[in-house]
């Protein structure tokens, strides 16, 4: 759901593992799409369009103020039979551990869950209740990690007790927000080896009250953003400093998944034939991960694009983003890239369905070959290429229809590449080397 910024705080934190030593372990966490929690056979795109283009809204808000061996695993998966357009993973946090299902959200700097404070807190969920985990540690009001350091995290300067906690409203992309208060508390993870280890001191937000269809079927949000207080942070300080996923396909129903790992991961060993490398730009468009898209091609033809597109330093530039779904691009870029594909399928009925504002769908009730459509290319600097499968440019929307998976956002504009044109990839982000690696994967 979003600096430049002092060097990273030293935080308190301890690694208490099961497993006599966490050498050659990762840790992972199952991930899921959350449209694997929408009852019917398609998630409703006018809902994913207005999300995404409110996220998209926000980013571009953010990025104003701001821009002036071993390891461990978690499940990661689809949340489309939850009715939601993102990824999920479950998530153990306090002591004793409680499970809560959060978005995994690349461009959220906060980790957060549904939580009992006080008395405080929605029942229609799983919740935490802080005062029953003896690992649970509020952060004061009057404490300089809440007066300064955690301003960007949307920090609230209210304060009429010394013992009040500190609290916050966090904004997300697409308008949603939640409102609580700042805590360290412990989150348990399984790593490779079969063993559990014990994340204590990460930054927590016990979250009372939150709205926003970004939260449809999740307690709670994974931060993985690049910030000094995200999950990510914490975890590749202790795992060394990668994480990767793989995105099963957003249609996939919740009992399909793969891994959200932080240290080096198998699955990259696995596909060392096909990976391909490109720099990761940690300080462009932060706390975004950056990366150096410099044209895009529709089978051997490169689209005519101004190169001021792509240049972060003009308001272009590109993110990763597993929190947005479709993929958005600067007027200039959209306008080439539809007209491109249009050209191709001009053999199937152009339509507008009640309810969807994409504006290029197609009939393919009969007819339809996805392998006829050109391979669309992007390509980065030093050389990569990116090559998404058909299916995630071309979109299921309805039955017997689908829609070209790109949204116009303006000019100049952040382009963000959503989790749909990402799915089937295995994506691994060196946060010491700068770099972004990627392969085409099954993610089974």
């Amino acid at each position: 759901m979003k600096r430049n910024r002092a060097l990273l705080c030293l935080l308190t934190m301890l690694l208490i593992a099961a497993a006599d030593s966490t050498e050659d372990t990762v840790v992972r966490l199952e991930m899921a799409h959350r449209d694997t929690l929408w009852p019917t056979a398609f998630r409703r795109i006018e809902d994913i369009i207005g999300e995404d283009q409110k996220r998209h809204s926000l980013i571009s808000q953010k990025r104003k103020i701001k821009g002036g061996g071993g390891g461990a695993k978690m499940a990661l998966g689809s949340g489309f039979d939850y009715g939601a357009a993102q990824y999920f993973a479950e998530v153990r946090v306090g002591t004793p551990a409680k499970r809560f299902r959060v978005v995994v959200d690349t461009g959220s700097e906060l980790t957060w869950v549904n939580c009992r404070f006080h008395g405080k807190g929605k029942e229609n969920r799983r919740v935490f209740r802080a005062e029953e985990s003896s690992s649970f540690r509020k952060v004061g009001c009057l404490t300089q990690t809440c007066k300064v350091d955690l301003m960007n995290l949307f920090s609230l300067s209210n304060c009429p007790t010394p013992s009040t906690p500190c609290s916050y409203d966090y904004r997300y992309a697409d308008g949603s927000a939640a409102q609580g208060v700042f805590a360290k508390e412990t989150f348990t993870v399984g790593l490779t080896n079969g063993r559990k280890a014990k994340l204590r001191g990460l930054l927590i937000g016990c979250s009372s009250s939150f709205s926003g269809d970004s939260f449809r079927g999740a307690d709670g949000v994974l931060g993985l953003a690049l910030s000094d207080y995200s999950f990510t942070s914490k975890a590749t300080n202790i795992f060394g400093g990668k994480f990767s996923y793989c995105l099963v396909d957003h249609l996939s129903n919740k009992n399909v998944s793969n891994y959200l790992t932080f240290g080096s991961s198998s699955s990259t060993t696995k596909t060392a034939a096909s990976i391909r490398t490109t720099p990761l730009d940690l300080k462009l468009i932060p706390p975004f991960y950056a990366i150096n898209i410099i044209g895009i091609s529709i089978g051997d033809d490169m689209l005519d694009i101004p190169t001021q597109v792509w240049d972060a330093t003009a308001g272009g530039g590109t993110i990763l983003d597993s929190g947005t779904s479709l993929t958005f691009l600067a007027d200039a870029a959209y306008k080439a890239v539809v007209s491109g594909l249009e050209r191709y399928l001009v053999g199937f009925k152009r339509v507008k369905p009640e309810g969807v504002p994409i504006e290029y769908c197609f009939d393919t009730t009969s007819g339809f070959n996805e392998s006829k459509l050109p391979q669309l290319t992007f390509h980065f600097k030093g050389g990569a290429r990116f090559e998404p499968h058909r299916r995630s440019y071309v979109v299921d929307t309805l039955e017997g229809v689908r829609c070209l998976g790109f949204v116009s956002t303006g000019s100049p504009a952040t382009n963000v590449v959503g989790n749909i044109m990402q799915q089937n990839y295995l994506w691994e982000f060196d946060l010491v080397a700068s770099t972004l690696s990627f392969a085409p994967s099954t993610c089974l």
